[in-house]
């Protein structure tokens, strides 16, 4: 038992990372709501067998009510109908079925942009949103994905060196993807919140680069449990953050676990 606290004690900070137990205080002051949803194209191509999935996430969003929503892998489906966010910035690509990248917004967009990445259809995008007298910069993060199957049968089956050696290679492309959003955000003078799915842990060299740059995690500030936000067979991974500037503070955070994509989605209330 003492030789468990011991380890425990000394291991505290990556413990907190992956588990929380936080209640935090309501802070005065001005507030936004922002959620973060990789919807995988709405299940455009059936992984999921749940019928009508496009409709059950417009409910949750029209549920919840966030001020703010970046989706990744987002699809301009025919049946959406998000009437509640009258400003909107979409970066889509592909040719037979178009996706990418969405922030819906309650309040004024003043100025969108996007930032391309190398070698991959992969980006963030970035739209400035007035609220009151303020400006706030969010940016909607997709970094590479890893690409590993969490089935055990076909994870054995792969050729250990070569899962190894792409394992690497997107390592490498997701820390010039996030030295590429580090450089942009450097420029910008507004408060920022970062939403996105970073496919990485709180553990990985592109997550400490942005907490080296002075970014705080809404999680680790106010969320509780384990943080989800992945559907992965062998143990909970938190992929998908929400991470904010300086001056900032959260005043609330939500896990969900409605399954209607791959993602799990995150919801928090930014103060300031």
């Amino acid at each position: 038992m003492l030789l468990s606290l011991v380890v425990l004690l000394l291991g505290y900070d990556s413990v907190s990372t992956l588990y929380r137990f936080s209640s935090p205080e309501k802070i005065s002051g001005h507030n936004i709501s922002v959620m973060s949803y990789n919807v995988r194209l709405f299940n455009l191509y059936n992984w999921i067998e749940t019928p009508n999935v496009e409709q059950e996430i417009q409910e949750f969003v029209k549920k919840e009510n966030p001020d703010v929503i970046a989706f990744q892998e987002f699809h301009p489906h025919k049946n959406l109908n998000f009437s509640g966010y009258p400003y909107r910035y979409e970066s889509l690509s592909g040719k037979k079925a178009k996706y990418g990248q969405a922030i819906f917004s309650k309040y004024k967009i003043v100025d969108k942009g996007g930032i391309k990445f190398s070698k991959t259809n992969n980006k963030a995008i970035y739209a400035d949103i007035l609220k009151g007298g303020d400006t706030i910069r969010v940016y909607n993060i997709h970094f590479q994905s890893m690409q590993i199957n969490s089935n055990t049968k076909e994870l054995s089956e792969q050729n250990t060196e070569y899962l190894v050696k792409r394992i690497g290679q997107r390592f490498e492309m997701q820390q010039e993807q996030a030295k590429t959003v580090l450089q942009h955000q450097e420029k910008c003078n507004y408060k920022k919140i970062v939403l996105g799915d970073f496919n990485n842990t709180a553990y990985s060299y592109i997550y400490k680069q942005f907490k080296k740059a002075k970014y705080k995690d809404a999680f680790e500030l106010a969320g509780n449990g384990f943080g989800k936000t992945y559907d992965f067979k062998f143990f909970p991974l938190r992929i998908d953050f929400i991470l904010l500037s300086d001056y900032m503070e959260v005043s609330s955070f939500k896990n969900y676990s409605s399954k209607y994509s791959d993602h799990y989605p995150i919801q928090a209330e930014i103060t300031w």
